[in-house]
């Protein structure tokens, strides 16, 4: 033991700090979320055991009508939507900067990556003023065309359709620069020798490119479905109402049991909801698009 610490005491030394502040601050928390999640908790007398002990998770489906299975369904169709827009629009527009010169592909990539850096309730806001029913920007330029207003973000008809459309609106910073750095780090010897059997631009892409970075596709892939199961402040920022539950999302539950009723059990349970969730979608995405291509 002596002899191993005096080989690499310094290494857990330089790490140390860091794996006490993810224990203190990460860990820890979610360990002691998921016992609440069995209990009846309150910050001021503590927390009992609810009997029976699933009882929460019970409570988390049926209570309200069961608004969490409508947080569920709503979160299904916003996650959908935008996460296969950003892969597919991250995709085309990495492979049409890609072909330009260097300083060029840098100038896009850095402009793409722009939205990245921006707050999420800046972006949010922006938005919400974009749909505004009464003077956005949105009503005006259907206006030009003859169309009537529309109440984007207060008809529960068409409230998570106009967040869900905002969202995929808003440029896949991330998808373009990661997409744009695999492609460019492809072999080009491949799409030469393609190149002299004839192959095309489109054959090409399809056949040398798209499977090559398919290891990027997948990480892009779990990092969106993870992002969109999570959404909250675009949801809080344009629709803070819900519109009759129509906008009511996984975390926008877990926010409102948690901090406005107080039902911290509750709220563990439905947060532990989420991650198996979660988890499950990116085990099948894991098998679905993993890839033993090496180059």
């Amino acid at each position: 033991m002596q002899r191993f610490m005096y080989k690499y005491g310094w290494s857990y030394a330089f790490v140390l700090p860091s794996m006490a502040t993810f224990t203190i601050f990460v860990l820890f928390p979610v360990l002691w979320a998921f016992v609440i999640s069995f209990q009846d908790y309150s910050i001021v007398r503590g927390g009992t055991w609810v009997e029976p002990w699933y009882d929460n998770y019970v409570r988390a489906f049926t209570q309200q009508r069961g608004v969490f299975v409508i947080a569920i369904r709503n979160t299904l169709y916003y996650s959908f939507f935008t996460v296969v827009a950003n892969i597919f629009i991250g995709l085309a527009l990495a492979s049409l900067i890609q072909p330009l010169a260097n300083w060029l592909r840098t100038f896009y990539r850095s402009a793409y990556y722009l939205p990245a850096v921006t707050s999420a309730i800046v972006i949010g806001m922006t938005w919400s003023y974009i749909f505004n029913a009464q003077w956005g920007f949105a009503n005006w330029l259907i206006g030009l065309f003859g169309f009537p207003p529309v109440r984007w973000l207060s008809d529960p008809n068409l409230a998570l359709s106009s967040v869900t459309l905002s969202a995929v609106l808003t440029m896949p910073a991330t998808a373009v620069v990661l997409f744009s750095a695999a492609m460019g780090s492809v072999p080009r010897e491949y799409y030469e020798a393609a190149e002299l059997d004839g192959a095309g631009p489109v054959q090409r892409w399809w056949n040398i490119t798209l499977p090559l970075i398919k290891s990027t596709t997948l990480y892009l892939t779990v990092l969106y479905t993870i992002a969109s199961f999570e959404v909250f402040e675009r949801i809080y920022v344009m629709a803070p109402s819900g519109v009759g539950n129509s906008t009511q999302t996984i975390v926008m539950q877990i926010y409102q049991n948690a901090f406005h009723q107080f039902k911290f059990g509750i709220a563990s349970a439905q947060a532990f909801v989420l991650f198996v969730m979660v988890a499950v979608l990116a085990v099948i995405q894991f098998r679905g698009l993993r890839s033993d291509v090496e180059y």
